[in-house]
């Protein structure tokens, strides 16, 4: 038996060289190999976003270049203003809180004193009542002198 083979090598668009081989006289045929085109032996995957971008050359001096900065100076420019203007509200916020945190510590100070006075009322009242008020059994009988002789 004959050991022929033969090798077809092409180039996909990804830049990588696929090796196809095929065994005539076994029939079998072999899987293709891939083999990186760079002689460094492959390297980071390049994103589809950068791939059509690597080699193409900007003029700083196009009108579509200047187009293009002052559309991302002026979307630089909404975007800061706007955080600006956030942080700005977010301190507005903050202090309105605050005021609103002192009155509100003030109204219970105020009421926790109220409410210390009329408990104070209230036990003083409780305890004259007390005092006016004699147990059920110590009671004393007034007799009526007119009912006495009878």
């Amino acid at each position: 038996m004959s050991k022929t083979s033969q090798q077809n090598t092409t180039t996909d668009a990804n830049g990588v060289s696929v090796i196809h081989t095929q065994a005539h006289t076994s029939g079998l045929q072999q899987v293709p190999q891939l083999v990186p085109v760079s002689p460094g032996g492959g390297g980071k995957a390049v994103p589809p976003s950068k791939q059509g971008k690597k080699n193409s050359f900007v003029d700083r001096n196009s009108d579509e270049y200047r187009q293009r900065r002052e559309r991302n100076n002026m979307a630089v420019k909404k975007s800061r203003l706007k955080s600006k203007q956030k942080a700005q509200d977010t301190l507005q916020r903050v202090n309105q809180l605050k005021e609103e945190n002192e009155r509100l510590e003030a109204k219970i100070k105020l009421l926790t004193k109220e409410l210390s006075v009329l408990k104070d009322l209230f036990l003083e009242h409780a305890h004259n009542l007390a005092d006016n008020v004699q147990p059920v059994g110590t009671e004393t009988t007034t007799t009526n002198p007119e009912n006495s002789g009878q």
